[in-house]
């Protein structure tokens, strides 16, 4: 059997077809790393490493995982690079599953806080409000009444994208006038959806990351007022990070954990990149669960993150 024989189509027809260009190069770089080699030695573990970090899986991440194939290696004394394939994707798969977290097993929310509030956070032009709108329709999609917050104030095109969001899919946009205190705008959001006894409401919030200590002050404010309205919101703080840029995710996930606590990451824009790796990196390096993907523009091309399957998906299982 060839190298390629063993991968077959996943049966998450959108997954596959949204890692299709990581997989092909992904695949594409091992290929070559192994080509005419009959064993697993050092230098082909350079190799590999080299695909790894080119593959945006992050320097830290491809070390560790590069350390536990060599002790697969030199514990089982010889390995073919049949199997080499095989502990490489048991290794990435176990890698996924050491946050601490469990998968989604659809677009849901904990029982018992109600509404449940959610602050997405996260730099202009990642598909922030874009997956907030995608994140609405897979709610109300389970039956969830939903309201939205528009508090990103400082971009008119920020509020108007939300609202046109909002008409999309049938929710409430609460908003205010262009400049508007943001903390104003997210209190407004969380008591409506108080009183009209709504499950869920997500809040919008600026994308600014030139002044760390100015957007954690916000953050804070923000946090603040709605905690004053239902306790303990915000339950979930959501980063949004665009995989098609890389390396520079890990930076913006490094600026956004410093400033605010982050709770759940999602990763949009993996249709049109190589760099789907960088959904392993940051995973292992975060310690934070990647709870939902992009994978297109479609307002169902937004998936719960389920780590088996992703892992299948990548190595055509």
């Amino acid at each position: 059997m060839g190298f390629f024989d063993r991968f077959s189509k996943g049966k998450n027809d959108t997954l596959d077809k949204g890692l299709e260009k990581t997989k092909e190069s992904f695949f594409t770089k091992i290929t070559r790393a192994v080509a005419g080699k009959s064993k697993v030695d050092d230098d082909l573990l350079d190799e590999l490493e080299e695909v790894l970090v080119s593959s945006d899986v992050g320097v830290d991440t491809t070390l560790k995982i590069i350390e536990r194939i060599e002790e697969r290696v030199a514990r089982d004394k010889y390995v073919s690079i049949d199997e080499l394939t095989t502990i490489l994707r048991d290794e990435i798969a176990l890698l996924l599953t050491e946050n601490d977290s469990e998968d989604l097993s659809e677009f849901s929310v904990p029982e018992g806080k109600k509404p449940y509030v959610i602050m997405v956070v996260g730099v202009n032009g990642v598909g922030k409000t874009t997956t907030i709108g995608k994140l609405a329709y897979q709610f109300k999609q389970k039956g969830l009444s939903v309201y939205l917050g528009a508090a990103d104030t400082f971009r008119a095109a920020a509020v108007e994208q939300l609202d046109i969001w909002g008409q999309r899919v049938g929710v409430p946009v609460i908003k205010q006038k262009m400049g508007a205190d943001p903390a104003s705008v997210a209190f407004d959001a969380v008591s409506s959806a108080k009183a009209h006894d709504a499950d869920v409401v997500i809040i919008d919030t600026a994308g600014r990351l030139h002044n760390k200590i100015n957007l954690m002050n916000e953050l804070t404010k923000i946090k603040n007022v709605m905690g004053k309205i239902v306790p303990d919101a915000p339950h979930e703080v959501l980063l949004i990070l665009d995989g098609s840029t890389g390396q520079n995710a890990f930076e913006q996930a490094k600026q956004f954990t410093a400033a605010t606590v982050v709770t759940a990451l999602a990763i949009t824009k993996l249709d049109g990149t190589a760099k789907g790796g960088v959904v392993i990196g940051i995973s292992d390096q975060f310690r934070i669960p990647v709870k939902y993907i992009g994978l297109g523009e479609g307002v169902e091309d937004l998936q719960v993150f389920r780590r088996k399957e992703f892992v299948d998906s990548l190595f055509g299982e």
